[in-house]
């Protein structure tokens, strides 16, 4: 019998895209037994039930018990498989061979411990957005191929891009995660995975083919605390620190505004450039406020840490 692959997803509350995330991985085709696991956080929308009902084994989780770490921790030791892909309630498998492509990445070398792919904006999603993805995920592979890294990032290489993995759309071979856990962390669990991965001598693999359709537009405070709360996370793990002057602040968000603009002219029409505009200046600088804050978040008073963070974490 050929080995058995996880699919784990931790849901609370998924609303109507649970539905689509789950029906695309019962769509996998893939010659190898697909378990799905959930990891159910107090959902009142039904969410479990429509979980069981796609054929999922469901495994409650308390709200004060949930950890994005300690959770696919538990993830990993209720299910089966010897590869487990982990996606969250929000990221659509972009077609049927997603699962493949990911598993795919095993084969590149014996020491292959993580496999991850990148995400697609959704049809609607801003033009800010949409360029954000392109280009982060574009830069991971520049000639569209699927890249192995090992080791710590060399002299002159972006650290980030370097370290970057994702459990939005990643896979970890069981052998692996045995020796190497996730972390019980609150937040970037999956940044510090590939980190300790790599140190203990594990490849990293990233493959282009592996899509999901995972974007969000949030508000201009939701942006701003999200990002407050990547930030930390980067800078507990990374120990990187985004601009925080304001002369460097400003130089950034144009930037961002700028490269968005060239997009929206190839694309808009002149009517629409304003709006574009106005809504691309206010989603770069809530970012780099949030990313500001968040790197510092030690010299901020308790109070204001749990007021900017969307988790609430003092």
């Amino acid at each position: 019998m050929a080995d058995q692959v996880t699919v784990a997803i931790p849901v609370r509350n998924g609303g109507p895209l649970l539905g689509e995330t789950l029906a695309a991985v019962r769509a996998q085709r893939l010659e190898r037994p697909v378990e799905l696991v959930v990891a159910d956080s107090a959902s009142t929308d039904g969410s479990d039930e429509l979980a069981r009902r796609h054929g999922a084994r469901v495994i409650a989780v308390a709200p004060g018990e949930f950890s994005h770490g300690g959770t696919r921790n538990l993830l990993v030791e209720q299910s089966r498989g010897d590869h487990i892909a982990f996606i969250t309630q929000d990221a659509v498998p972009a077609h049927e061979r997603w699962l493949a492509e990911l598993l795919a990445g095993f084969d590149a070398a014996d020491d292959v411990g993580l496999v991850f792919g990148p995400y697609l904006p959704r049809p609607g999603a801003s033009v800010m957005v949409r360029r954000e993805l392109n280009e982060w995920f574009a830069g991971l592979a520049p000639d569209g191929r699927p890249r192995v890294e090992r080791g710590a990032p060399r002299a002159g290489e972006p650290y980030l891009r370097r370290l970057f993995f994702t459990d939005a759309n990643g896979c970890l071979a069981r052998r692996a995660w045995e020796r190497v856990p996730f972390r019980p962390v609150a937040y970037a669990e999956d940044q510090l995975l590939a980190h300790d991965m790599l140190a203990a001598g594990y490849a990293k693999v990233y493959r282009p083919e592996a899509a999901v359709i995972h974007s969000h537009d949030y508000p201009p405070i939701e942006q701003l605390r999200r990002s407050f709360d990547e930030w930390r996370g980067l800078r507990e793990v990374h120990a990187v620190a985004a601009p925080a002057g304001p002369l460097r602040v400003a130089l950034t968000v144009q930037r961002h505004v700028r490269d968005d603009m060239t997009l929206a002219r190839r694309e808009s029409e002149r009517g629409a450039l304003l709006r574009t505009a106005a809504g691309s200046l206010v989603h770069h600088l809530m970012r780099a406020l949030g990313a500001a804050l968040g790197a510092r978040a030690e010299r901020l008073p308790p109070r204001l840490r749990g007021a900017l963070s969307l988790e609430g974490r003092a």
